[in-house]
C-alpha cells in the first residue's frame, strides 16, 4: 500500500502512556497538519514514524515496506525531518548546511557528485534561499535560516516530510513564506505531515489534518471538518471568530471556555 502507513501504534515512556493505539496515514500529493493541545503526543508520534522511539505496539510502514526491514540509510532516503527550532551552532555556510542532506545519498569521505550539486540547487531554489548560499548559517535570521534548513530537508530527496512546529517563533511573514514552501511541496508530489499550533494555518495550507489529544487520534479529515466548532471547544477549550478572504478560510482564537476573552 502506498503511502506512509501508521497503524495502531502505542507508546509509553517512563511509565506514561504518550500514544494509545494510534493509526494514521500520509499520501503523497497532500499536506497533513498534525494538531492537539500540548502534551498531545504530536512529538513523539513523528519521533516514532522516523523509527526514534521504540513502540510497544503497532507497525510502520513506508509505501508497503515495514520501518523495521529499512537501513538507517534507507530510512533518510525516504523521510526527512524538520526538527523543532533545531539550532546551528557551527559558521557554516548555507550551502554547506544544505548540502548535509545528501549525506543519506553519499558513501563515507564521498565528495557532493554533479547531480547532488543540481539536488542542492534546486533545493535552495524551491525555498528561495540560494542567494544566502554563502552566507554562514549562524548570521542569518530566524526566517532565513528556517528556509535553509527546510532546503537541507528538501536537498534529501525524500518523498515524505515530517516538520515539527516549523513556524514557531517565526514572524508572521516568514511564517506564511514556510507554510507556502511546504504546500508547495506537497503539490509537487512530497507527502507533508507538519505540526502546527496555529489553527489558522492548519485550515488554510492543509488537506487535511490529524487531531490527537492525550496520545490518541480524535479525529483526521478535511480541516473543516476537524476545527468544528465541537473539537475547538471541546479539545482546546476556545471559541474562534472566522471568515474566509480571496477565497481562503481563517480562524482566529476568541474566547476561551469560561468565557473570558483571550
Amino acid at each position: 500500500m502506498s503511502g506512509l502507513m501508521v497503524k495502531n501504534i502505542s507508546l509509553e515512556l517512563e511509565g506514561h502512556k504518550i500514544l494509545q493505539d494510534v493509526s494514521a496515514s500520509v499520501k503523497a500529493g497532500e499536506t497533513v497538519g498534525l494538531i492537539g493541545p500540548n502534551g498531545a503526543g504530536k512529538s513523539c508520534l513523528l519521533k516514532s514514524i522516523l523509527g526514534l522511539l521504540d513502540l510497544d505496539t503497532g507497525s510502520i510502514s513506508i509505501d508497503g515496506e515495514n520501518l523495521k526491514d529499512l537501513s538507517l540509510k534507507n530510512r533518510a532516503k525516504k523521510m526527512a525531518y524538520a526538527a523543532q527550532g533545531a539550532p546551528v551552532h557551527w559558521p557554516l555556510t548555507a550551502e554547506t548546511v544544505v548540502g548535509l542532506g545528501r549525506v543519506p545519498h553519499l558513501n563515507p569521505w564521498q565528495k557532493l557528485s554533479k547531480d547532488d550539486k543540481i539536488a542542492l540547487e534546486y533545493a535552495m531554489q524551491r525555498t528561495d534561499c540560494l542567494d544566502l548560499k554563502d552566507r554562514q548559517v549562524t548570521t542569518l535570521s530566524g526566517g532565513e535560516r528556517a528556509r535553509v534548513l527546510l532546503a537541507r530537508v528538501l536537498a534529501t530527496g525524500a518523498k515524505y516530510i515530517l516538520a515539527d512546529e516549523p513556524v514557531s517563533s517565526l514572524d508572521p511573514s516568514h511564517q506564511l513564506q514556510v507554510m507556502k514552501i511546504l504546500s508547495g511541496l506537497s503539490k509537487n508530489g512530497n507527502g507533508v505531515l507538519v505540526v502546527l499550533h496555529d489553527l489558522s494555518h492548519a485550515l488554510r495550507y492543509c488537506d487535511r489534518i490529524i487531531l490527537l489529544n492525550e496520545g490518541k487520534v480524535i479525529g483526521q479529515d478535511t480541516p473543516d471538518k476537524i476545527l468544528s466548532d465541537d473539537n475547538l471547544k471541546n479539545i482546546f477549550g476556545i471559541s474562534a471568530a472566522r471568515w474566509s478572504e480571496n477565497g481562503h478560510q481563517f480562524l482566529s482564537p476568541l474566547q476561551i471556555e469560561d468565557g473570558s476573552t483571550s
